[in-house]
């Protein structure tokens, strides 16, 4: 067993640490048809580890339902792809969604849990990363940023003044597109670091599924 750093670096020491370097431009796919579903069926319904988040329109009076998720966020090591939602879009998303040998990682999943569950959506092989850092001493849920600061030494940004944007607009900005990008893809580093020091949970389907992300690691 690896022994992990286990000191988060403060609020203030977070800030002068590195920017994350996300995915660059080409490789966020932004997806509203379903011929683009289409196209890129094969590599994502073939990929053995998928960074998972969703946005939606933030609703701002006492008694306003949600109408999202407007925007569905998957990523892979290479790519992210943001899904924006239609009846079309979420029909083919379904299937990856309900597979079990399919690894879905995240964090704060119950709120999208939530909006799934109404659309119909049968979410399946889901980690919920924030519960997963016991082993350095956090009995807490662990936010994303935190985790990216203690796994990886980076500044993780998190605008709240994007994470409350508009996702049901026909046209993300640049911004919205690097933010949602980032917030699928970080989950499959973080994934993939706690697989490295062996601290992944036991509540992975099974263990074909480790060889399948790291196919030149043997099974623990």
């Amino acid at each position: 067993m690896h022994t992990p750093e286990t000191i988060l670096p403060s609020k203030e020491q977070i800030a002068l640490l590195p920017r994350f370097q996300n995915l660059k431009s080409e490789q966020i796919l932004v997806i509203n048809t379903l011929e683009q579903c289409h196209a890129i069926a094969d590599e994502l319904t073939t990929a053995a580890l998928l960074g998972f988040d969703s946005e939606s329109k933030p609703t701002f009076t006492k008694g306003e339902i949600s109408t999202g998720p407007h925007l569905i966020q998957l990523a892979t090591f290479e790519k992210a792809y943001l899904f924006q939602v239609n009846s079309e879009i979420l029909e083919f998303l379904k299937p990856i969604f309900a597979n079990h040998d399919q690894i879905k990682v995240g964090f704060g999943l119950k709120n999208d849990a939530h909006l799934f569950r109404k659309k119909g959506i049968e979410l399946n092989s889901i980690i919920e990363l924030s519960k997963c850092f016991s082993s350095f001493g956090f009995t807490n849920p662990m936010g994303l940023k935190n985790v990216m600061a203690l796994l990886f030494r980076v500044n993780f940004p998190k605008s709240k003044t994007i994470s409350t944007s508009n996702w049901s607009r026909k046209i993300l900005s640049p911004q919205q597109v690097d933010y949602a990008a980032a917030d699928a893809y970080a989950p499959v580093l973080v994934f993939e670091e706690l697989l490295r020091l062996d601290l992944i949970p036991q509540t992975i389907p099974n263990t074909s599924l480790k060889l399948r992300i790291r196919p030149n690691k043997s099974a623990v």
